[in-house]
């Protein structure tokens, strides 16, 4: 059975995260060796303020959160929306501030190598193309933020991973099926952590913008349904015009990732603890 974490975020963000991922991970220096090359994948998609994209404080505390156990590297990785530039939008973001003030790698996806990789039981696609680098390195942790989204319903713990995939890839998401294209593609980049931001989060729109609300709830896990079905839970408790629904196991990307094998398949597969 998989945990689950969630507390209500104070001021101090670095000891909200440390206090929400050891149930899951443990002591950080036990998680993650010295020897450990350590992938971070924010969202930055759009350079849109927070949910809209990653807080910079929120990546900051994570940051420094791992640098104590002293890896051999800290790798933030990205790819934005197919019609942006990366680049642009992490300096907008405020990203390279934020790296430099600690020894981070920034590796933007379009700009290293891509490898093909086949997805078992892929109904809708049967191989993508991934960052070489998320196969070489020894942690995964992605850092989801809370919303809905104008065309997938949900954007979460499973959909951040499009941001690892090819954008020439990409606009087939949008061909059919999209929510169980998100699944598939999750189903090959499984992180070891995931850490989600819901101190905001929109209950109508998204990804970029849309009607905000203030949970301040911060949620962990290392399995992307349950982590995802907590989120939609959130966002179903507020009054709005979405397309999720009321069962959040009904989702097609739930739905399908189900069908993966990716993780919970009924809320008595994993515990929620409050911390």
């Amino acid at each position: 059975m998989s945990i689950i974490t969630k507390t209500t975020a104070t001021t101090d963000l670095k000891s909200d995260i440390k206090k929400l991922i050891q149930p899951i991970v443990g002591d950080i220096a036990s998680f993650i060796r010295p020897t450990d090359r350590v992938l971070l994948k924010p969202n930055f998609n759009t350079a849109d303020p927070f949910p809209g994209s990653t807080a910079m404080d929120f990546l900051q505390a994570v940051i420094e959160i791992i640098s104590e156990a002293n890896p051999k590297e800290i790798i933030v990785g990205e790819s934005c929306t197919y019609f942006l530039n990366t680049e642009k939008v992490c300096r907008l973001k405020g990203a390279p501030a934020v790296m430099g003030k600690f020894k981070v790698t920034w590796h933007n996806f379009e700009n290293g190598d891509w490898v093909k990789v086949n997805i078992p039981g892929g109904k809708y696609f049967k191989s993508i193309k991934v960052p070489k680098i998320t196969q070489e390195v020894d942690k995964l942790i992605t850092l989801p933020c809370l919303k809905t989204h104008f065309l997938a319903a949900y954007t979460g713990a499973l959909k951040i991973n499009i941001g690892m995939l090819k954008p020439s890839m990409r606009g087939r998401l949008h061909l059919n099926h999209l929510q169980e294209r998100v699944a598939e593609v999750a189903s090959v980049l499984k992180p070891d952590l995931i850490i989600m931001d819901g101190r905001k989060c929109f209950t109508e729109g998204g990804p970029g913008s849309g009607k905000l609300e203030t949970p301040n709830i911060l949620l962990s896990g290392n399995d992307m349904v349950s982590v995802d079905i907590e989120g939609i839970k959130i966002l179903q408790s507020y009054k709005a015009n979405n397309m999720l629904g009321t069962d959040p196991w009904a989702l097609g990307q739930i739905v399908r990732a189900k069908e993966l094998g990716l993780g919970a398949r009924s809320e008595t597969d994993y515990q929620v603890m409050a911390v």
